[in-house]
């Protein structure tokens, strides 16, 4: 009688090939890093343009008043683990007032910073920095675009 050859069988590897979810991991490593400094989140407000100092913030970040074109108000920390509200968060004038002051009475040095629309009416940010200087705050800056952004 002929015997048939037998076939041989390569061991079973039973452990997941983990090069390509390391190379796919990588990549949207680098589109992520790429992608997220151009992403600017927050309210969306056209600055007039103006020659400008930079500030410094190394000590530091200042509290961010927004104002949309609307006229509404948002507060939004640059710190974004003292950030308290989340993006787009509409607030009115007196919950604005006591945040500022919470935040003031934890930082006295705190600079507040206004970011108006360029549209804006000119009196409703001359009324919220008359606001926050009878608020106690008396370090208020206004946000501007370089013109060069532009």
């Amino acid at each position: 009688m002929i015997e048939l050859p037998q076939r041989i069988r390569p061991p079973i590897d039973a452990q997941i090939n983990i090069v390509p979810y390391i190379d796919v991991m990588l990549v949207l490593l680098v589109i992520f890093m790429m992608t997220t400094p151009i992403i600017q989140q927050g309210i969306e407000v056209d600055l007039p343009s103006a020659e400008a100092k930079m500030v410094d913030f190394t000590e530091q970040l200042p509290t961010v008043i927004t104002i949309n074109k609307e006229g509404e108000f948002f507060i939004n920390s640059l710190d974004e683990e003292a950030s308290e509200i989340e993006v787009g968060e509409r607030l009115p004038l007196g919950i604005l007032a006591g945040r500022v002051r919470a935040r003031l009475d934890i930082y006295p040095q705190m600079k507040v910073f206004v970011r108006g629309d360029q549209y804006v009416a000119y009196g409703t940010v001359v009324s919220l920095m008359s606001f926050l200087q009878k608020q106690g705050v008396d370090k208020i800056g206004i946000i501007t675009e370089s013109p060069d952004a532009k």
